[in-house]
């Protein structure tokens, strides 16, 4: 243990990550300085560049953890719902309540440039993979003999679905006049019970309409 730190070697990497993700929900991720959180857990400026290089490759490891902790939820559905379609639903509806608890570490998973600028990070790429598979199996489970085409077709019009309500959602989009008096769970379930219902029809292999 070092004399400018009350951190083990080990601990101190998990400090920073834990530290860092309470500070980007409150100021951003984009807003997020190395140096305030070493200050904050009373070690040295250097001490953050011992368990990361830069800036980046913490703001990686934490959405590498996000995404973690998603195939978690996933799969903790897949143990729990009765039917396919029930445990898709209830995997979506926890990737909403994830989206709205958890807005900044959302965004840094799904709207930021760690999968486009610069070099990729392994772990990240990893853990985004293993995720993306999880929900993937959800979603073909629920198809009567899908091919893979289907099964991906279906899979991306899922996420860009639930992604898009999210976002709106995240953004105070919803505005009085366009809810009435629907409550946030009457337009969660809408949402659901759509995707559900039209998941057939998106994945309809290669008898499927183009419009």
């Amino acid at each position: 243990m070092n004399k400018d730190s009350p951190y083990h070697h080990g601990d101190l990497r998990a400090a920073l990550l834990g530290a860092a993700a309470v500070e980007i929900e409150r100021g951003g991720y984009e807003n997020l300085s190395l140096r305030e959180l070493a200050a904050s857990l009373g070690v040295s400026r250097a001490a953050p560049y011992r368990h990361f290089v830069d800036r980046r490759a913490l703001l990686s490891a934490l959405a590498a953890g996000g995404f973690e902790e998603l195939a978690a939820i996933y799969r903790k559905a897949i143990g729990t719902g009765k039917t396919p379609r029930t445990r898709l639903a209830t995997s979506g509806r926890a990737y909403l309540a994830f989206a709205a608890e958890r807005p900044q570490l959302f965004r840094l998973m799904f709207a930021s440039d760690l999968f486009d600028a610069g070099p990729p990070d392994t772990a990240l790429i990893k853990a985004a993979g293993d995720c993306y598979q999880v929900f993937e199996g959800l979603v073909a489970a629920t198809l009567d003999d899908p091919d893979e085409s289907a099964i991906k077709a279906a899979t991306i019009a899922l996420m860009s679905s639930t992604y898009g309500f999210a976002l709106l959602r995240m953004g105070d989009r919803f505005k009085p006049f366009m809810v009435g008096r629907l409550t946030q769970s009457d337009l969660i379930d809408a949402v659901l019970s759509m995707e559900v219902t039209a998941l057939p029809r998106v994945a309809g292999g290669k008898h499927r309409r183009k419009v």
